[in-house]
């Protein structure tokens, strides 16, 4: 969240492409079935391998296994395209996987005489498993398995590359053995009707089963899974497995997940439907105001913002009373407990663009709680924003929201302001952070702006700037475990208050007729509608006080007369 954030450099035919793949489950291969990939785990170096405009080398650290990983560096036009010509059988079936880390990473097959597979993620601060499968043709004798990054993103990771089936000839690595239990197995959230788990990687694991009483409920790829449809005020033991060619661990050492009460949603006296406004504590050209020059039509005011302290995980806030016309710290107060006499939430907003905050373990997680935790009796927050747009372990975040919680007790307000890309897939952290703890959750305000296209519910991707971009990226939210009043619209309030994807007021109404009454949708209409959904939020009140208000004089009463 910035006056002017960094855009992604997605290209719409490119986003086409990589983000309507679905990622297959690891099958289970027969006996005779091999790893085809040659020097698959790069302890041979780059043997094997070709790696565009000498993008690729190894490193010994950080590694999924063994003592070597490929590092690719995309620079310029190039992507830091690294491949392997794997010998393969016709007419049979493969499993390729592959774990990475780093940034964006794309895997795929090509030459496989059907039809050519690639799978993609966002980046990622662990090792995490990439994996699809293909079908070679009646005369396919080899294909090209690659990995490749993205243009103008960081380096990535690559380890342990597997082309699973039928030996093609060409020689394998050793085969596989089965991996050992998986450690580590915590509960990391849990909602009226699901309980979400993590755990360990296992070397040499292809996949993770999930046990619930004794009975396999759930197969992943990756290091965390949620078991839903399961009774409110319930306890459920969890075990998991893990597995690949050779077969199935033991199961883990089991944990207790007990479901919540009551359905989620945090957010004390909140009206129905409510605007949030993000109100900024420094001077770039925006109008300068105090909390008092807020106008009414914003229900939570999002103060912008804390940032890392030199305690891990700690966060503190500084009034920048010089840039902000002499207003005083206790000024701030009086103005934060006048909005709250008369009905609005004031929260503390973590991160924004260049926010540096990292929650990443136990000790950071008690860090960011406690020290939040001080800034709300300090100035007198009613909750939190969680922006940050560097990167979230959902695992340790989900630890720190929930002891916040626990101090500030039920009237906490907890929203989040993640980027569009964020929310593509509920597989990615920031989703998994939100459905972890949507029992206490308030709202997410996706960021629908400095973007550029991205995917819908339905499977099409639709350029920003209009009610589809809005209704059908809110759809996913939606379909993917979201109570309709945790979503909110997240628009900038004027064409300076972002570097693009700024729409009128009328767009934003509009989407907000779509998605709650059915009406004034563009091309894409939600299977059915949302009257219950939260409302909207922008950047920023600064930005909207420089354009007149004409932002919150619009949307604001349109969004308190939502069903």
């Amino acid at each position: 969240m910035s006056p002017l954030r960094r855009s992604a450099r997605f290209w719409s035919g490119a986003v086409t492409a990589a983000l309507a793949l679905t990622l297959a489950g690891t099958g289970q291969a027969s006996a005779a079935d091999v790893n085809n990939a040659r020097n698959a785990g790069f302890e041979s170096g780059l043997g094997n391998w070709t790696c565009s405009a000498g993008s690729g080398t190894t490193v010994a650290s950080p590694v999924h296994s063994g003592t070597a990983a490929l590092k690719a560096t995309p620079a310029g036009q190039d992507n830091a395209r690294c491949a392997q010509t794997v010998a393969v059988k016709p007419n049979s079936t493969y499993t390729l996987s592959a774990w990475v880390q780093g940034g964006y990473t794309y895997l795929g097959a090509t030459g496989t005489g059907t039809t050519d597979v690639s799978t993609w993620t966002p980046d990622s601060a662990a090792w995490k498993q990439l994996s699809t499968t293909f079908s070679t043709g009646a005369s396919t004798t080899s294909v090209t398995v690659y990995l490749h990054g993205w243009y103008g993103q960081a380096a990535y990771l690559a380890d342990d590359v597997s082309v699973y089936g039928p030996d093609g000839g060409g020689g394998t690595d050793p085969a596989p053995t089965v991996p050992s239990a998986p450690a580590g197995l915590t509960v990391s959230g849990t909602t009226s009707s699901s309980v979400s788990l993590a755990w360990n990687a296992v070397s040499g694991a292809t996949g993770y089963s999930v046990y619930r009483d004794g009975t396999k409920v759930t197969a992943v790829t990756g290091t965390s899974a949620t078991v839903t449809g399961l009774a409110a005020a319930t306890s459920y033991s969890f075990q998991v497995t893990a597995a690949n060619g050779a077969g199935e661990s033991v199961r883990s050492t089991a944990v207790t997940g007990r479901t919540a009460a009551t359905g989620g949603g945090g957010g004390g006296s909140l009206p129905k439907h409510a605007v949030t406004g993000y109100w900024q504590n420094f001077n770039n050209g925006a109008t300068v105001q105090r909390i008092s020059d807020v106008p009414a039509q914003y229900d939570i005011i999002a103060v912008a913002f804390a940032d890392a302290t030199t305690t891990p995980g700690a966060v503190g806030f500084t009034l920048d009373s010089a840039g902000l016309n002499g207003y005083t710290v206790d000024q701030f107060k009086a103005d934060i407990k006048a909005k709250q006499t008369a009905g609005k939430k004031v929260i503390i907003s973590v991160g924004g663009e260049r926010g540096t905050v990292t929650v990443n373990d136990a000790t950071s997680a008690a860090n960011f709680a406690n020290s939040l935790h001080t800034l709300m009796q300090t100035y007198g927050f009613d909750g939190v924003d969680i922006d940050l747009e560097n990167g979230l372990n959902a695992t340790y975040m989900t630890q720190a929201l929930r002891s916040l919680s626990a101090k500030a007790g039920p009237s906490l307000i907890l929203t989040m302001a993640p980027q569009t890309i964020d929310m593509q897939s509920t597989s990615n952290s920031y989703f998994q952070t939100a459905l972890n703890v949507k029992d206490i959750l308030t709202v997410v305000n996706m960021q629908y702006y400095n973007s550029g296209s991205m995917l819908g519910c339905d499977g099409k991707v639709y350029s920003q700037g209009t009610v589809d971009f809005l209704t059908a990226l809110a759809c996913i939210q939606l379909e993917g475990g979201l109570a309709p009043s945790q979503v909110g619209l997240g628009l900038p309030a004027s064409t300076r208050g972002a570097g693009s994807g700024y729409v009128s007021p009328t767009i934003v109404n509009n989407a907000l007729d779509c998605l709650t009454r059915g009406t004034n949708c563009g091309s894409f209409k939600p299977s059915k509608t949302y009257p219950d959904l939260r409302g909207a939020m922008t950047w920023s009140t600064n930005w909207d006080a420089t354009a007149g208000n004409a932002w919150s004089n619009a949307v604001g009463p349109h969004v308190h007369g939502l069903p």
